[in-house]
């Protein structure tokens, strides 16, 4: 029975975050726990009424102390990079000094950290840590949110009683599935010239599903584009005997390229989004 296109789009929804998406605080924590030992030395400076020469005794005595200050600045890497006033530049290594301490005394003042320290803007910076990852955290949604799709669609496979590595398999390339079954996947590979990645594959009995995964909360002209490509490798894939091509997609912001949606949804059997796997659909087309 062929399925009403604009019925099938009704269905699409506006979001898949999960609880996770907003904020890890898993990671957060792990983060913070990293540098929990130097955060509490420096601790030692809070309020202090001398703290260069507080601070100058503290690195001489525990270099490593230097290793949570670019976390203070809400920086990962322990290299940092700064041009002066003169236009002098300075490479800054916190987890190796490369400088005196008095270069990075100018380091602390210039940044505002000492006057961060010294005047009690901050009671525990292991807190202030906490604060500043969770906000680099928070900046990270848009690549949690990247895999969403993926994670839901693993998740009805699972549920549909596949299992890793054995039955279902995650990011598989075309010479992988070539190797692994013996399939002539040069139709898609364009004579082995391209390279192509699936999100999952699937094994069955009678069949080798590529599954591709995607969510749009908003519209633009990559949909278009992406609507067109799996248009063309679902016509290429008819070719391969053996296997089958599945597309797994949803978002409002197909609403906005539903004509090439609908384009490629007349043409391609195997296309659905979460409300098809919500009624059962893994079930029904791995067979």
């Amino acid at each position: 029975m062929k399925r009403d296109f604009a019925q099938w789009l009704l269905t699409f929804t506006d979001s898949i975050a999960n609880y996770k998406y907003y904020i890890d605080f898993e990671t957060i924590y792990r983060n913070a726990e990293e540098h929990k030992i130097e955060l509490n030395m420096l601790n030692s400076l809070i309020g202090s009424k001398n703290i260069e020469k507080e601070f100058e005794e503290l690195v001489n005595k525990y270099p490593e102390v230097l290793k949570c200050i670019p976390t203070l600045l809400a920086v990962r890497q322990y290299e940092i990079i700064v041009l002066d006033d003169d236009g002098n530049k300075f490479e800054y290594n916190f987890k190796k000094m490369n400088y005196d301490v008095e270069q990075y005394k100018v380091f602390m003042r210039e940044t505002g950290l000492f006057d961060l320290i010294q005047n009690h803007l901050v009671n525990n910076l292991y807190d202030y840590v906490l604060g500043v990852e969770s906000g680099l955290n928070s900046n990270a949604r848009k690549n949690r949110g990247g895999h969403l799709m993926e994670d839901v669609v693993e998740r009805f496979i699972q549920k549909a009683g596949f299992k890793k590595n054995e039955t279902y398999f995650k990011e598989m390339y075309l010479q992988d599935i070539e190797n692994r079954w013996k399939l002539d996947m040069s139709f898609i590979s364009n004579q082995n010239q391209a390279t192509k990645r699936f999100d999952y594959v699937v094994k069955t009995d009678k069949c080798i599903y590529g599954i591709e995964t995607n969510f749009y909360a908003s519209g633009g002209s990559k949909l278009n584009e992406t609507a067109r490509s799996y248009k063309m490798i679902a016509e290429e894939a008819e070719k391969v005997v053996g296997f089958e091509f599945v597309w797994f997609t949803d978002g409002m912001g197909w609403i906005s390229a539903r004509n090439n949606l609908r384009e490629t949804f007349d043409r391609m059997d195997n296309v659905y989004n979460i409300n098809d796997m919500k009624n059962g659909i893994i079930n029904k087309i791995f067979k």
